[in-house]
């Protein structure tokens, strides 16, 4: 196992099938991977549309929220059940492209300083508002966190598994990890991927869900930053025979 692909959904039934033959498209033959959908309170068909998915699909896993439970709590449920040492994210809705993964793969795998690869949008497809939001957004978390990425919002990530499971967690981690992982001491990759328009169904986040929680979380996270002094770098000391 070479890849877990993590995959949050809330009430996405119409979109989960696309994008598992997409994904098989892209990492079929190239590695082993699985895929886990965490289903985080969906009152619609999800469920068992993933269910149905899995009897044709080796590797497909699907867990549960009892109640939705948010983005970030379904990001951890899906990375700390994830077998493998690597671990992809995507959104549900169908906006991120599969297509991307092995690039994302061979990018954090080559490379042991790189603790996350993130993926930046271009062309995108989200409404004139949504992206004006998301430019103010980015803006205002560039200039205080200083973390150098241009846009955090992408659902499309790659990780080790080990350095997001030693991140402190809190609801709007996913967020804010190119912030987090610098803070561990690793370097973050970039991949430009293509925006799409989403398949079926609305979105379950909207602005005035999270602007005055994001807010808060970004001081949080500043606060974090400014805390952690130095990384500390540890050298196993053996004692030689004789």
């Amino acid at each position: 196992m070479d890849l877990s692909v993590v995959i949050p959904v809330k009430n996405e039934a119409e979109n989960v099938a696309p994008l598992v033959g997409e994904i098989r498209g892209a990492l079929d033959g190239f590695i082993g991977y699985e895929i886990l959908f965490i289903d985080d309170g969906s009152d619609d068909a999800t469920a068992a549309e993933i269910l149905r998915l899995a009897a044709e699909t080796p590797g497909l896993r699907l867990l549960r929220h009892a109640q939705s439970c948010g983005q970030s709590a379904a990001l951890r449920t899906g990375v700390r059940a994830a077998r493998a040492a690597w671990v992809a994210t995507l959104d549900g809705d169908g906006q991120n492209d599969p297509a991307f993964l092995p690039s994302f793969f061979n990018l954090l795998e080559r490379d042991p300083a790189i603790g996350l690869v993130a993926g930046q949008r271009v062309g995108r497809k989200d409404t004139g508002f949504k992206r004006l939001q998301s430019r103010i957004a980015n803006r205002v978390r560039k200039m205080v966190l200083r973390d150098g990425t241009r846009d955090t919002g992408c659902g499309l990530k790659a990780f080790r598994r080990e350095v997001f499971l030693a991140l402190p967690y809190f609801d709007g981690l996913h967020r804010f990890l190119p912030a987090l992982v610098r803070r561990e001491g690793y370097d973050i990759g970039y991949v430009d991927v293509v925006d799409r328009p989403r398949r079926a169904g609305r979105s379950n986040y909207g602005m005035w869900d999270r602007l005055w929680v994001g807010i808060l979380d970004l001081l949080g996270v500043w606060w974090l930053i400014r805390r952690r002094r130095q990384v500390p770098q540890v050298l196993e000391v053996k004692r030689h025979a004789g």
